[in-house]
């Protein structure tokens, strides 16, 4: 029987009133106020927490959006934590729409964000799933990929004339979940784009991989002041991996390309894919992410690039010239980005967030949020 829990609270951790907005629209689906804190840094640059209310004997979830400066926006995280847990909070649950650091998923990096003061954490497609073993206390990794789906079947028109992309073959099984779910077809790129004369005449690829052809062949054992052979024993050579040329494995003449992923930060390997698909006939390209991270010059190389659309939650910019749309969802906020590109559309999963923390509250189960995800997706 499910027990409804008294007493919790919501609080934003983050200073920037850019990136508390998505706490906002959290809280107005709940129908509570968000909790009153004032989260600043010093002189010093140290992150000072202070909490204007009680919280004693309560559940407190910290809502954190990673902005540009990840390290900032870390310490404030466990800075309020810390406060709060030094207020008597019961519970203190982090909800982390992009968890930062995914991408290093090392087992021995997993204590970065698991202070003790931290009984549970709600993020969103985590880089690697397998991250959620890693912690010692439970994990809610929800899924983006039903409210972009819902996206593409509303907001593209003839989306029936798309096929799904993946950029590379690491991105397959999403691409697949993707094209499964919408009943269309599937095609990877493969490969990477061959390096010009210059870039090898600027040494970048030196010093060139030789092959001794003139010593002995055996191994050599250190034996006093001479090398001795050991006759007999000769290991064979391990080839060097190398990509072949950029290829794309499937027809996209005459569709709209939808690119899937995960993670959109450095974009370059996206226009470079864009710009093959628009070479093998595709007349309308999508990028569709979760986290829209958008660094450095993302914005201006997307507005530049062939990309028609993207949709997620990141930063974009040459994809603009090659005519290309990203779509991305709010769990990073690109309000500066979307200024710079006009292509960058955003997806609000903020209803997915707040039920995540209504059930959690009320001890309701968490099944009903992962209904029809499998292990792919």
């Amino acid at each position: 029987m499910n027990v409804p829990k008294t007493g919790y609270r919501v609080f934003s951790a983050n200073s920037s009133s850019a990136c508390a907005e998505l706490a906002k629209k959290i809280t107005e689906r709940l129908g509570v106020e968000l909790g009153k804190s004032v989260v600043f840094q010093e002189s010093n640059r140290e992150t000072r927490v202070d909490v204007k209310e009680s919280v004693r004997g309560q559940t407190i979830f910290i809502i954190q959006t990673i902005p540009r400066d990840v390290n900032t926006a870390i310490m404030e995280l466990l800075v309020m934590a810390y406060a709060l847990k030094t207020s008597c909070a019961k519970n203190i649950i982090g909800v982390i729409p992009y968890f930062p650091y995914s991408k290093q998923c090392k087992m021995r990096k997993r204590g970065l964000l698991c202070p003790n003061w931290l009984t549970h954490i709600i993020t969103m497609d985590l880089h690697q799933k397998e991250i959620q073993g890693f912690f010692s206390f439970p994990v809610d990794n929800l899924r983006a990929s039903p409210f972009l789906i819902q996206y593409i079947q509303e907001e593209i028109p003839d989306y029936r004339n798309a096929i799904i992309v993946a950029k590379s073959p690491a991105a397959a099984k999403r691409a697949q979940s993707y094209a499964e779910r919408l009943r269309l077809g599937l095609a990877v790129i493969h490969g990477e784009a061959q390096c010009s004369e210059s870039d090898m005449a600027d040494g970048r690829h030196s010093p060139p991989c030789v092959r001794n052809t003139t010593g002995h062949t055996g191994l050599e054992l250190p034996s006093g002041k001479q090398q001795a052979p050991f006759p007999g024993i000769e290991l064979p050579m391990m080839m060097a991996k190398e990509k072949p040329p950029i290829t794309v494995v499937g027809d996209v003449g005459g569709r709209i390309a939808i690119i899937v992923d995960d993670i959109i930060d450095d974009v370059g390997d996206f226009v470079a894919a864009a710009e093959i698909l628009k070479e093998r006939g595709a007349y309308k390209i999508y990028i569709m992410a979760t986290h829209g991270l958008l660094s450095a010059d993302a914005p201006r190389l997307i507005e530049e690039s062939a990309i028609d659309e993207v949709r997620g939650s990141g930063s974009f910019e040459q994809l603009v010239r090659l005519h290309c749309v990203g779509v991305v969802t709010n769990t990073v906020p690109h309000e500066v980005q979307k200024l710079q590109c006009p292509k960058i559309k955003t997806v609000d999963v903020s209803m997915i967030l707040a039920e995540a923390i209504r059930r959690i509250h009320n001890g309701e189960s968490m099944a009903y949020l992962f209904r029809n995800i499998t292990t792919d997706d």
